[in-house]
């Protein structure tokens, strides 16, 4: 194997700390093209489709990349702007924020990126410039606040396969999920209390997920645990009661059960019990994207309505948002502790150069 490493390292340079903040992912453009390269990096994942790969080869060569990415291209053509896909531009506004606040508290010197993990930019092209800036410790930050396996253990599974190509690895550490963080439990009451403040209350708050396949709970992931326990601790925080709220799942693909109950499902049964107002917050999403926008945003409020709803509200994620970037930079700094700042070492270099070395 050809190792990947830094053969221009400069002596001269200080070592460097980086934090990288990880997204799902985002097809570059809303086309069949674009997203059949999307889709096929994304559902090829072991750690999304757990299926024996033969099998599933054939499936998602021989069927679902024949027909989804032209369906899947129309869903993304509503929600890309000029600026481009809404995930990459919140994801890349998230970074930009954090660094200048991890700034303001003293760490001028850190070097504050983002990636996707599938698609672009990609995890090996934005380790390979955080290495080549100085970077010596990493730490890295999936964007889910709830962990699972589908999306925070794959985002560990392609840093991984990054590494075993290096010869020179980082000092490394991983935040795993942050789904009852204090700081990021007040952001997301604070983001659904300025909403009521602006537009007042509904009949019922639902708390929509991602779904994964249920038997992914069964063989241990903790996903559906912590999904509740942050519903649960906005609704504390809130002062709702039990009744006041629902917990739902969104998002399924193919025909096996997934995590209950279904947000569509709910929607569509809640006007005949009485509910005809409701608003929808979904705490697993760091940023707007298509699953918030479209999917929540369009897709189920015509199903709420049409069956005899009178009042949806989608609550839009919590973004580059003051007081979630400030949550973010808690669980940076929490998670940076015992990582002293690296200081210029001026004598580095004349001792390098004793030993050989030409920078």
């Amino acid at each position: 194997m050809k190792y990947k490493g830094r053969p221009h390292y400069r002596h001269d340079e200080p070592d460097r700390t980086a934090v990288l903040i990880i997204n799902l992912g985002t097809p570059d453009a809303p086309t069949p093209k674009a997203l059949h390269r999307y889709l096929k990096e994304f559902l090829w994942d072991p750690r999304v489709v757990e299926v024996p790969r033969p099998l599933w080869w054939l499936i998602l060569n021989g069927v679902i990349l024949r027909f989804r990415p032209r369906r899947s291209a129309k869903a993304y053509a509503t929600v890309f702007t000029e600026e481009g896909s809404p995930l990459l531009i919140h994801t890349r506004n998230q970074a930009e924020a954090l660094a200048h606040k991890l700034a303001e508290q003293g760490h001028e010197d850190l070097i504050v990126d983002h990636a996707m993990r599938y698609g672009n930019p990609s995890i090996p092209s934005v380790l390979e410039s955080l290495f080549e800036r100085g970077a010596r410790r990493l730490l890295v930050l999936p964007m889910y606040p709830q962990y699972s396996g589908s999306t925070t253990a794959s985002t560990f599974d392609a840093i991984s396969a990054d590494f075993q190509r290096r010869r020179w690895l980082p000092d490394f550490r991983f935040i795993s999920h942050y789904h009852d963080q204090p700081a990021f439990i007040d952001a997301a009451a604070s983001r659904i209390q300025a909403h009521w403040e602006s537009h007042g209350r509904a009949d019922r708050l639902l708390f929509s997920y991602h779904g994964i396949p249920k038997r992914y709970l069964l063989n241990g992931d903790p996903y559906h645990c912590e999904c509740f326990k942050t519903s649960r601790l906005i609704a504390e925080a809130l002062g709702l009661s039990d009744d006041e709220y629902l917990t739902t799942f969104q998002s399924r693909f193919g025909r096996e059960e997934w995590l209950k109950p279904y947000t569509d499902e709910t929607l569509k049964a809640l006007p005949d019990k009485g509910v005809k107002a409701v608003q929808v917050f979904c705490p697993g999403f760091s940023a707007d994207c298509l699953e918030t926008i479209e999917e929540i945003g369009e897709e189920n409020r015509d199903y709420f309505l049409e069956a005899g709803g009178e009042r949806y509200e989608y609550i839009s994620a919590l973004n580059d948002r003051p007081e979630h970037i400030e949550a973010l930079a808690t669980l940076v700094n929490d998670n940076l502790a015992g990582w002293a700042p690296q200081e210029a070492d001026p004598g580095r270099l004349q001792r390098a150069r004793d030993q050989g070395a030409k920078q």
